[in-house]
């Protein structure tokens, strides 16, 4: 949707968009999409040469071709097979792989130089072990040409990975935006913490309040915060005795003792244990028949 209202494909009803402080409103249509480029999830190539896919009925000199090209790190066989046509059998006996499509794909989007690049999960359809490596040539990308990039996924690992501000729509709503710190280590709503990467939710309500940290009631025992607790009248600022709050912990914080530990009341039965390479998973039973999910290094 958000793609839909930049290139007017959808008129904002409500509020404004801008780019570089003009209201895309009052920008004349062919002047506003020479401002984007877009990449979609599918390469969309046509069956013509990669030349002519990246020219796409264009103009250009054949510096311009190499420039886009070598901006989209397809450089090296585009310059030497550029007359090669993209769906034809390469040397090596196969078509071009999904990274180099997308390449194609992305240096015919950065022809113009549009100063927004909109990208629709475009490593959607490839491989994981791909999809790695073009996260990062877009990182790269990006911070060499110097524009935005506006990405959208439903991969939370990726949207960590790349951006430097993520946005958060939850039913039409911005929850959240941030850099990827701030989303994961101290998301706005329990959507937020419950949607970018794993956390184990616990629904409780505030005891006390000593020191800075608050003892915690949930169903099946107390717990006490770590970190330093603003005590206020639960409304306008900090927290209130009886308030009810949401508790996330990520896996990775987790922590489990055969011993009791002070300030700690939650029983737990262990279920799974599991090896994942780097990390060990521990999968760990509350009386409630609630499930709690602990990481930490193997």
């Amino acid at each position: 949707t958000i793609v839909h209202l930049l290139l007017r494909l959808y008129d904002v009803t409500a509020g404004q968009i801008r780019l570089n402080g003009t209201d895309i409103r009052k920008i004349p249509t062919e002047t506003l999409h020479q401002a984007f480029g877009i990449v979609f999830q599918s390469d969309v190539l046509f069956a013509d040469t990669i030349a002519e896919n990246i020219r796409f009925g264009r103009e250009l000199t054949d510096e311009q071709l190499k420039m886009a090209a070598r901006y989209a790190q397809a450089e090296e066989f585009i310059s030497t097979k550029e007359d090669r046509f993209a769906f034809q059998l390469s040397s090596r006996g196969s078509n071009l792989s999904g990274g180099q499509k997308q390449r194609v794909a992305i240096a015919r989007a950065l022809i113009n130089r549009p100063k927004v690049l909109l990208l629709d999960e475009p490593l959607g359809a490839l491989d994981l072990k791909l999809r790695k490596q073009m996260q990062l040539e877009l990182k790269r990308l990006q911070k060499k040409l110097n524009i935005t990039f506006i990405y959208v996924t439903h991969d939370q690992e990726e949207a960590l990975t790349m951006s430097d501000r993520i946005a958060i729509m939850h039913d039409g709503v911005m929850d959240q935006i941030g850099s990827p710190t701030e989303i994961y280590e101290r998301p706005a709503t329990k959507f937020v913490a419950t949607f970018i990467g794993e956390t184990n939710v616990f629904d409780g309500t505030i005891r006390s309040i000593e020191g800075g940290k608050a003892v915690i009631g949930i169903e099946n025992g107390e717990v006490t915060s770590s970190g330093s607790v603003e005590e206020g009248d639960g409304k306008n600022t900090g927290f209130a005795v009886n308030e009810f709050v949401t508790v996330s912990v990520r896996p990775e914080k987790m922590h489990f003792s055969p011993k009791p530990v002070e300030g700690f009341t939650v029983p737990a039965v262990v279920r799974d244990y599991i090896y994942v390479g780097s990390v060990l998973k521990c999968i760990a039973v509350l009386p409630n028949g609630n499930e709690i999910k602990m990481e930490k290094l193997a």
